[in-house]
């Protein structure tokens, strides 16, 4: 790596993205950490820990459907600070409350606004990120951000594995006020502060703009699609682990806390990996392409584990987290695929409707689970979302080496 791309990949814009995506991927992980002893503090047990489970990881996701859209369009109206300092503030206010609750309203309440808050994260910052940076570093800075944010998975997995689960929220809120902090000395981008001064607010992050053409809307829906598995492995396999674990009939117990710390350290490693085989090949599609086959065969070893022990499933796990390892490159597709009136709004709502399609990917699982039992039922549910993004792929347009400097025809 030369001297100018290493002084360009270490300014604070990046550094601070990824130590706000680290932050951002505590706390969003950090419910499915703490989901079982949580609820058992609340007074629940056996079937109403995934009923009840599933019920709260839905609501924040929905937040995040919502505030996807909310902080996509402040994003593109007021600039890109303005969405990840208000994003921040409201998560970590919320994430504080949570370690709060005594009743499952309650707790339902603030995992909807700590979704809505969390929302705002990674899309701002792959979109300032791209924007700050040139064509030739682009892919190895959103990788960069990538590779220390999903960290914050693994490090939520220790933390929750050694501390109480209120405290464990309170940490992760105070690491959002503290990163508040950091954010102040980031500069605006200049590609923002130019088509601030060409087009007036009204005209930049108009949402509905992303339904009014065919062709701009099957674009932005192919982003959304090739996201799908990631979430299936997240929201199914990692989230309800101790239950398939014992499905399968595992030599010894899997804990919630272990499965997120070993998919996110896989994560970590996929998303450098992804990040740079994206430039060494000057190809998106080609290197996302491999990650959900990848993850497609990782899923039939996950299922194909009855039996094996425990740290075996980890290890699987592991692998299940690299498949997805691309999380941060899909959302740098969706960014390069749109001008930048429309930029954040894209990159924004992108990474949080995969999110919050969690919420049809584990309703179709449980109907699934009900008619065909719970190993037969993740399994379909797993080959419709990889059958489904593989084919959004195929129909998507190259972005290596775009130029982002331009506008939607609108």
């Amino acid at each position: 790596m030369s001297r100018t791309l290493r002084s360009e990949l270490l300014q604070p814009v990046v550094i601070v993205g990824a130590l706000g995506y680290f932050v951002d991927i505590y706390d969003l992980v950090l419910f499915s950490i703490v989901r079982t002893p949580s609820l058992k503090s609340l007074g629940f047990s056996g079937p109403e820990l995934v009923d009840h489970g599933i019920h709260l990881l839905n609501l924040q996701m929905i937040g995040m459907l919502l505030g996807g859209i909310l902080w996509g369009i402040l994003g593109d109206r007021r600039g890109r600070l303005t969405l990840l300092f208000g994003s921040i503030l409201l998560y970590s206010l919320a994430n504080l409350a949570n370690g709060l609750v005594h009743s499952l309203g309650a707790y339902a309440f603030w995992r909807v606004v700590a979704g809505i808050g969390l929302a705002g994260e990674l899309g701002g910052s792959i979109t300032l990120v791209s924007e700050v940076l040139s064509r030739q570093a682009r892919g190895y800075g959103t990788a960069l951000v990538a590779t220390i944010g999903v960290m914050g998975g693994v490090i939520g997995g220790l933390v929750a594995d050694k501390v109480d689960w209120r405290t464990a929220y309170f940490i992760g809120g105070g690491m959002g006020l503290l990163l508040l902090m950091l954010r102040l000395g980031v500069a605006e981008s200049g590609m923002f502060q130019q088509a601030k001064v060409k087009t007036s607010s009204a005209k930049r992050g108009r949402f509905l703009a992303l339904f009014t053409s065919r062709e701009r809307f099957f674009r932005y829906l192919r982003c959304i699609l090739i996201g799908l598995p990631s979430w299936f492995v997240i929201g199914v396999l990692v989230t309800f682990s101790p239950e398939f674990a014992q499905a399968l009939g595992l030599v010894g117990p899997v804990k919630a806390a272990y499965a997120v710390l070993f998919v996110y350290l896989g994560l970590t490693c996929g998303d450098l990996l992804s990040g740079l085989l994206s430039q060494w090949l000057r190809s998106r599609k080609k290197v996302v392409l491999g990650f959900i086959l990848a993850t497609a065969a990782f899923v039939a070893a996950y299922f194909g584990s009855a039996g094996r022990s425990a740290d075996f499933f980890y290890g699987i796990i592991f692998l299940l987290g690299f498949g997805i390892g691309y999380w941060a490159l899909f959302v740098t597709i969706a960014a390069e695929q749109f001008g930048t009136d429309l930029r954040a709004t894209v990159a924004t709502t992108v990474s949080n409707f995969v999110r919050g399609a969690t919420v049809p990917i584990t309703l179709a699982f449980q109907c699934a689970k009900n008619h065909l039992g719970l190993l037969p039922g993740a399994i379909v549910v797993g080959g419709v979302t990889v059958g489904i993004a593989l084919l959004a792929l195929w129909g998507m347009a190259e972005t290596y080496g775009k130029d982002l400097d331009y506008h939607e025809p609108i």
